[in-house]
This record gives structure tokens, sequence and C-alpha cells, in this order.
């Protein structure tokens, strides 16, 4: 069968999330390499990359609330619009050299709880563009797009851009969100959507708990969730330490590990390009399933290899199933969700899942400290083991469920519950 096209709407979007990707590949590491140059003192450099890793946790549900209340499309463009308008204030605050540490934690802080608001309304946003059955396709060429973007185009950028000129790659970031906002306005306008409770509008709170709700209750998509959440904080804690295991561990010369690490862009790449068809030849639950086992044995020869070739075509390996998992874990959500629930829902699964990431890199950090790097990856394996372990019989498919008899004919389901998947 041919595969359903995924259409003009679908290439404006993924275009606009590239462009945003690639902007926010080029600020990441000027933030870092800005804030070198202004102190010393690592407490103040982490201060800036905790502030950007804030957000999702502390206003995530709130961002889904009003993505589910707001127009998608305009919602985007104007979040894209502000922090052009952030980031290009930076640019003019570092050329007046005016750019204090105080100012690079808060312009972290707005871009990152902007950023809570447009991916819930871009996850939102994806099924009223393509139609179902392409779901997992568009996820993975959204998956490898920004794989392209951040690992080979805006990581490398960075510095070069940073050593021509401080406010460089911040202008280039500004450029990049403005060119988001000019394609997600191209895009066409949604039919409206149905409220989710028509009547009078509840509080914010009340629809942020209704999206937690919603995951909780429903059983394979709260198992997904829990599964990536364990998953995260193995790879948390992987990424803590990745360089300096490259570097001690596999004996990676300094000088080689770019090209180590754009290992991992090019397997992250191949998933995503590989989802869609995964998915589409195993089914989600069976793929993802498949995926977990793969990341678990590829994990393991990572913790073992003491050369960087294996411990490359391991760690190229494991960023591909990465991909490969969050691309068919937001199509799942994306097909299952009521449309005007998505982006509540969607901010659900995000907070949780990343609720154990900054837990793994903390206990990585401190294990690495007292023990070293080698055995704080062996670890990290065993963890991940565990938890593909406990994902390949909870995400086992549900058995069909037998042909309703004639004494259910006219029996409603209870409210607040929904049928069982």
């Amino acid at each position: 069968m041919t595969a359903p096209p995924l259409g003009r709407d679908y290439r404006l979007l993924w275009s606009a999330a590239v462009s945003s990707r690639l902007g926010d590949a080029l600020r990441t590491p000027a933030l870092a390499l800005l804030a070198a140059t202004l102190t010393r003192d690592p407490r103040v450099i982490a201060a800036v990359t905790v502030a950007g890793q804030l957000p999702p946790l502390l206003f995530g549900l709130l961002g889904g609330v009003y993505a589910d209340r707001w127009d998608r499309r305009r919602t985007m463009a104007v979040v894209d619009g502000l922090r052009a308008a952030v980031v290009g204030g930076l640019a003019l605050a570092v050329a007046l050299d005016r750019a204090g540490v105080a100012a690079l934690v808060t312009v972290a802080f707005l871009l990152a709880a902007l950023g809570t608001l447009f991916d819930a309304a871009s996850f939102a946003m994806l099924p009223s563009v393509v139609p179902p059955a392409a779901l997992a396709r568009a996820n993975g060429r959204l998956q490898a797009g920004s794989a392209v973007a951040g690992g080979f185009l805006g990581a490398p950028a960075a510095g070069v851009l940073f050593a021509l000129a401080a406010p460089l790659p911040f202008a280039v970031d500004a450029a990049t969100f403005l060119c988001a906002a000019l394609l997600t306005l191209a895009l066409r306008p949604a039919p409206p959507r149905p409220r989710s409770h028509p009547g009078r509008r509840r509080s914010v709170w009340r629809e942020g708990v209704e999206g937690v709700r919603w995951v909780r209750g429903d059983a394979m998509l709260w198992r997904l969730t829990v599964a990536t959440a364990g998953s995260n904080l193995a790879i948390s804690g992987l990424m803590a330490v990745l360089v300096l295991y490259a570097l001690d561990v596999l004996r990676v010369p300094p000088a080689g590990y770019g090209l180590f690490a754009a290992g991992a862009v090019l397997g992250g790449l191949a998933g995503g390009l590989g989802a869609g068809r995964l998915a589409a030849r195993l089914g989600t639950m069976p793929a993802l399933r498949v995926v977990l086992a793969g990341q678990a044995v590829a994990l393991t020869g990572l913790a073992l290899a003491r050369h960087p070739v294996p411990g490359g075509l391991a760690l190229a390996v494991f960023a591909a199933g990465t991909t490969v998992w969050n691309g068919l874990w937001a199509s799942y959500g994306q097909r299952h969700v009521p449309p005007a629930l998505l982006g509540r829902v969607g901010a659900a699964q995000r907070m949780v899942g990343l609720l154990t990431a900054p837990v793994g890199a903390a206990l990585a950090g401190v294990a690495g400290a007292a023990y070293g790097v080698g055995p704080v990856a062996a670890a990290v394996a065993g963890i991940f083991v565990l938890v593909t372990l406990a994902a390949w019989r909870a995400l086992r498919p549900a058995a069909p469920a037998p042909a309703a008899g004639p004494t259910s004919v006219g029996t409603a389901a209870r409210p607040g519950r929904r049928p069982s998947r």
C-alpha cells in the first residue's frame, strides 16, 4: 500500500520546527560560552543551565492548558515572535557589553518557559495536519530533522559564530524564530475544536489536572509514560558523564570527540527516518518493545566497550532507538487522545517523563566523583535493562475485546471512565 502523503501543511510545520531547533542548537552552547567569559564559577554557569531546565517542570501543565484553549497556529507564531524578541534583545545587550550573568539566567528561563507553550501547541497541532496513518512517519521525520539541525548544523556552527562575534549566534537564533513564526502563519487555519467541557470555563488548575488524570486513566499511555521516565533516569545519567567516559575510558582523543558525538547524530537521523516503517511493519507497541530491547543491548555494549569504535557504534544504535521511541510515543498519544485534550495530555506526558532526568544527572555526577565514570556507565546500563524487562511485559498489545452480547446493547460506560482499549 502507498503511504499517505504528508502534505503542504506538514512541510511548513516541519520547516518551522527544524528552524527553531537550529536556533536552539546555536544558542545553548553560545550561552555556556558567554557565561564562561563572564565567570569561572561552576555554580554560576550551572545556574544558567538549570534556569533552562526548570520551566518544563514548573509550567508544563500551564502550557498544555493554553495550547488547548487558544488557536494553536497563532499561539505557535506569537510564541516564536516573543522568543525572537527576547533573544534579539540579548544579542543587542552582548553587542553593547551589557549582558551580565543575571541577564543570561533570565533569558534562559524566559525562552524555556515560552517553549513549554510552543511544544504543547505543536504536539497537539500535528494530528490536524497529517492523517492518523501517517503520524508515526511524520513524528519520525520531525525527530530526524531536529537531529540534523541540532547535531550537524547548529552545535558545530555555534562555536564558530561565537568566535567571529559574540552576539552573532544570538542574532541568528532570533532570525530562526522569526522564520519559524512566518512559516507557522502560512499554515491553513484549523477548524474550531469542541471544548472538552462545554459551558462555563473552569480554572487553569482544574484543566491542567484533567490532562494528568487522562494520562493516568489510560492504562497503556500511563505505562508508556512511566517507561519513558524510567529510561530518562538512565539516559540523563549517561549524558552527565558521557564526555568523561569517552575521553577517559574509551580513549577518544579530545580532537576526535566531535566525530564520536556525530555518530550519535547519525544514529538519531537513521532512527527518525525509520520509525514510520518499523511501526507499519510491527505495530506501535511491538516496535516500542523491540526498540527498548535494542537500546538495552546497545547500552550494555557501550558500558563494556574500551575502544572508540565499538563505543561509538553502540552509542549510535542507542541514539537511533531514542528517536524511534520519541516518535512512536508521541504518535500513539496523538492517535488516542481527544483533540480538545491533546495539549494538556501531551504536556502531562512530557512533565512526568522528565521528572527523573535531573535525578539521574545528579546521581551520576555524585557517583562518578566517588567511584569513577566506568562503574556509572555499568549502573546506567543495569537500570535501563531493568526498565526494559518491566516494560516488555507492560507494553504487550491488549488482546482483542470479545464481541458484545445482546445484554450489552444500550449499556453506557460509567461517568468518568473510558472503555478499556
